[in-house]
Parts: structure tokens; sequence; C-alpha cells
């Protein structure tokens, strides 16, 4: 089993030992209302605010989202996410480069080399010889996330996509 399969297979076990039979609800709340709940995405919920995705991301999808925590978000240069939060185009381009259509599994994630995103970019995804899978620059770190309209794996890392994009 790879790290990425025992990443999702560990977080379901420990989901599963949290949440109890309420589990179950985590599968009517969409991907915004799991991130929220989880603690670790303040700074994604308000730069999705501030973008204006909230709907969208509320929306039926299906959606993969690449969701890059709070301690992510503070490995950007001092004073970048503020500046981001003031420029509405730029934020969009950067959080749609860590959406992709559809619902894009563990499984199938692994069996990609690459993935066109709700930007219209392309991102880079590689396993590692360790087993560890990356998103461009970032390292999945939680996976399979379950939402009502998607999944949502967790990244350690902000993805910049190219220039112009």
């Amino acid at each position: 089993m790879n790290r990425f399969a025992r990443i999702a297979s560990g977080l379901a076990v420990a989901a599963a030992f949290v949440a109890g039979p309420a589990s179950a609800q985590m599968m009517e709340e969409d991907i915004v209302d799991v991130a929220v709940q989880n603690g670790n995405f303040t700074t994604l919920a308000a730069a999705l605010e501030a973008a204006g995705l909230i709907e969208t991301l509320k929306g039926e999808g299906p959606f993969t989202v690449f969701a890059p925590t709070d301690e992510a978000f503070a490995k950007l240069p001092a004073g970048t996410v503020e500046a981001l939060l003031q420029d509405k185009e730029r934020l969009t381009q950067i959080l749609t480069y860590h959406v992709v259509p559809g619902e894009v599994t563990s499984s199938q994630v692994v069996n990609l080399s690459e993935a066109k995103t709700v930007n219209g970019a392309m991102i880079q995804i590689t396993t590692t010889p360790e087993g560890s899978v990356k998103i461009n620059d970032a390292t999945v770190t939680a996976a399979d996330v379950q939402a009502s309209n998607g999944v949502i794996h967790v990244i350690d890392t902000v993805i910049l996509p190219p220039a112009g994009q």
C-alpha cells in the first residue's frame, strides 16, 4: 500500500473513530462546510470568501480540492496573504488552481501525472520513491476527505499557477 493510500485509510479510520455514528452526516456537508469544521483551513475559508468562491464550492460539483492548510498559507512571504485578499483577480486565479473538476480520489490521483484545474492551467502530480504524492511542490498530507459535492486532499504548501494563469 503506497503512502497516499495509507494516509487515506488512516484518515478514514480516524474520522470514523472521532465522528462515530454521525460520520454519515459529513457526506451531507459540502466541501466548504467540511473544511471550515476541520479548523485548519481558516485562511483558505477567508480567501474563498474574499474571492467570491464560497457559493461555487457549495454548488453541486463534484469538485476535487487540493486544500492548503493555515500552516501552508503561513509559509508564504510576509504580507502575501493580506495582499492577495485585496487582489480578487489574482486570488481567484490561485484558488481555482487548487480545484480540479470532478471527483478524483487518491486511487485515481496516483495514476495521473497531471490534471487540468478550474483555472485552466495544469498541475503536476508525482509519486515519490517514498510513496508520498506531490501536487507541484506541495505534499499531500491527508487524502480522500469526503464531502457531499466532492473530495478534499490536504496539502502542505500553497501552489501557484504559472505566470499569466
